[in-house]
């Protein structure tokens, strides 16, 4: 357990407080657990609801209600877990400390800045702790495993990346000399944005070439992204491989846990200590 999260060193309700919050093996611990899970669904299922016009003008009043209610909700939640966590800094600035805070500013954002309520889905993150609930920590193992994957990757991804804005940005200026305005292409970047629809073969069919020149070039872009989908697969497959041994590599001989880290000494889940 990280040690903003520990509670050897509080006591009284702070410790209580602690154990209903974080910790899902105690029945009230699971029990909030769910019901925060709900509530949050419920949040997010009503910020949906107040973005379709006709709900909104029939129940308008309703759910911007049931919308600060969730929200002062979540804020005396956010609150409790700051006060009752050993390290209240390390837990703000954790990835689920920077969510909580997160779920709850955008309602008090729209009070300034309209429309800014909408990016209270942004709170569906907070959803992740359902994998305590359900006795689904060990995938953590493997989330943990594709960031550390996608981070080794990162400087050759940027440069596959590179490479196909700039072959974007070379088909879209030449569609647009061959093609020219007369034909939808009005501008370098109208063509450069046709240019990335096609090669990722979305195809909105909102521009088309219309001269033989134009479309033997789309024919090319087209095949040319098909046969780059490949490459930032391959990339995270190949760095994959060479990460994954080194999480699966310990297993514990008292009770077969799997995932430890190369330099655990000890069990996560029985504390034996490992071979």
């Amino acid at each position: 357990m990280d040690a903003p999260y520990e509670k050897n060193r509080i006591s009284g309700w702070r410790k209580r407080l602690f154990e209903v919050i974080f910790e899902a093996d105690t029945p009230a611990g699971k029990w909030f657990d769910v019901l925060l899970i709900l509530s949050i669904l419920a949040s997010v299922l009503v910020v949906f609801l107040d973005s379709v016009r006709s709900v909104r003008a029939e129940h308008g009043q309703w759910l911007y209600g049931l919308e600060w209610t969730f929200t002062l909700l979540f804020t005396v939640e956010y609150m409790f877990r700051i006060l009752c966590v050993q390290r209240p800094r390390q837990y703000i600035f954790s990835f689920f400390g920077i969510v909580d805070f997160l779920g709850v500013m955008p309602t008090y954002l729209s009070l300034f800045v309209p429309g800014t309520q909408y990016f209270f889905v942004i709170r569906i993150l907070r959803v992740q702790r359902i994998f305590r609930v359900m006795k689904l920590v060990q995938y953590l193992d493997e989330l943990q495993l594709f960031f550390r994957v996608i981070k080794a990757s990162r400087k050759k991804i940027a440069v596959f990346l590179v490479m196909v804005l700039i072959i974007t940005v070379i088909a879209g200026s030449l569609m647009y000399v061959i093609e020219g305005e007369i034909n939808g292409f009005t501008s370098i970047p109208r063509s450069v944005y046709w240019a990335i629809v096609t090669m990722t073969t979305v195809g909105y069919g909102d521009i088309s070439p219309k001269t033989g020149l134009g479309q033997a070039l789309a024919a090319l872009l087209i095949i040319l992204g098909y046969s780059i989908i490949v490459v930032p697969t391959g990339i995270v497959s190949v760095e994959m491989s060479h990460q994954y041994p080194a999480v699966k590599t310990r297993v514990c001989a008292n009770c077969g846990t799997e995932s430890h880290e190369t330099d655990a000494r000890y069990c996560r889940m029985c504390g034996s200590q490992l071979p």
